[in-house]
């Protein structure tokens, strides 16, 4: 009904434009040298309005006439983009079922329509891995971090192809570029953080460790792996400033002071560091210069000066007194530690080295040796390195556990959850 009546109100229109022309009164003469045109107004009119027609109709012919190379080419365009689409959805979902033939087809077919777009791109790097072309998807996840509107993607796709072959200085590479070309991710920093930590880079990790991170144990781990003297100094102190207990920080800095020929800040390190945490290496750095037994005896009694009935004291003094032949002073030591209820092998063990070397071969000296090695045999296993996190033990301390790469989880004790001493030692408990 409405196009009837579109119909018959454009058909009134022209009718009244018609009888409006018709009705015009006058005549439109014109002359052009000899030559004279004499006609009425109406013919005029109607004339000019066919020369316009006719000037627009000649004027559409020579621009389609132009432009039709332009149209075909964009008529042409818009079917490739179409197609193009069409191949992008397939593509999607047989990546969806899982289907990687297909899926790998029509992200090549949508590649050759649309060209390398970040969707192609994406597209083909994802159907390349579904369908095990590694070399495929990298060299798309290549191209797409070459774009800059697409970089992150690239960078993302290439760092988790870098963590899956365990590639760790590689993906810590790609973390950093991908952290660079889209800032801000909270999840990128604890990336580059864990592969700091698994490619070794003890400084990065430091610096990218959150407010909670184990920031001692990783300045340790840059301390130790910086060739700088001075640098390395200030790592050190740095770590024992966080955790004073930190028994590596401790010997880190003394080794360090010890190399500057800084002996006695050394020995100052080494002895705060027994009063915070008495351990057996602490007292090997610390005694390793002394070469005479009864010095080192007494260099001994110096250093466990300020935790003189701490375990790990007692167990050193009986040490250094064995050594220098002085037995009771060494028995005496041995018997504070019994007292102290610390059963463990390398206790036993040394009791039965003195009671051979003070009782000789005495039937009271062999009954009571071998009483010793025989409570050596059940008692609790010696204190150890020990990672808190998947309770494997180690026999050398690391910035992070070599097994789980979990940082700062490396703790002195022993396996079967038994104290290593008293107070500032750390203790492991082994799951059940």
């Amino acid at each position: 009904m409405r196009r009837i009546l579109k119909t018959l109100i454009g058909c009134a229109l022209i009718l009244a434009v018609a009888w409006v022309i018709a009705s015009l009164p006058g005549r439109l003469s014109i002359d052009a040298g000899p030559y004279t045109v004499e006609t009425s107004d109406s013919i005029a009119v109607t004339a000019l309005l066919l020369a316009f027609v006719v000037l627009y109709l000649l004027i559409r012919l020579v621009m389609l006439v132009l432009f039709v190379p332009r149209a075909g080419s964009l008529w042409r365009g818009g079917r490739r983009r179409r197609a193009g689409d069409q191949a992008v959805t397939r593509a999607l979902v047989a990546l969806a079922a899982g289907e990687k033939a297909d899926a790998r087809r029509e992200a090549m077919r949508a590649r050759s329509l649309l060209g390398d777009t970040p969707q192609t791109l994406l597209l083909t790097a994802e159907a390349g891995r579904l369908a095990g072309r590694d070399d495929e998807a990298a060299t798309a996840l290549h191209a797409l971090a070459m774009r800059k509107d697409s970089a992150f993607l690239g960078l993302r796709g290439l760092l988790a192809n870098a963590v899956t072959r365990q590639d760790w200085s590689q993906a810590a590479a790609f973390a950093r570029q991908a952290e660079a070309a889209h800032p801000g991710a909270a999840w990128l920093r604890q990336e580059r953080a864990q592969l700091a930590i698994r490619s070794g880079n003890w400084a990065e990790a430091l610096s990218l460790s959150g407010p909670d991170g184990p920031k001692a144990a990783l300045a340790v781990g840059a301390a130790q792996a910086e060739n700088n003297t001075d640098r390395a100094e200030r790592l050190s102190r740095q770590a024992l400033k966080i955790d004073p207990s930190l028994t590596p920080a401790v010997l880190t800095l003394a080794s360090r002071l010890r190399a500057r020929g800084r002996e006695k800040q050394a020995l100052a390190v080494l002895m705060d560091g027994w009063k915070w945490a008495p351990h057996p290496e602490i007292a090997a750095l610390a005694l390793a210069p002394v070469t005479d037994k009864l010095a080192r005896a007494k260099a001994a009694q110096q250093l466990t000066a300020r935790q003189p009935d701490h375990p790990e004291t007692h167990l050193l003094l009986a040490r250094t007194a064995l050594d220098a032949g002085v037995f009771g002073e060494a028995r005496r030591h041995l018997e504070a530690t019994q007292r102290a209820d610390l059963d463990q092998r390398r206790t036993w063990l040394l009791l039965a080295e003195l009671e051979e070397e003070d009782r000789g071969d005495t039937e009271a000296g062999r009954l009571a040796q071998r009483d010793a090695l025989r409570r050596a045999a059940t008692a609790r296993p010696d204190p150890r390195w020990c990672c808190s996190a998947c309770h494997t033990a180690q026999t050398t301390w690391g910035p992070a556990c070599p097994v789980c790469f979990a940082p700062g989880s490396l703790v002195w004790g022993s396996e079967d959850g038994s104290a290593a001493g008293e107070t500032g030692t750390r203790v492991i408990m082994r799951a059940a």
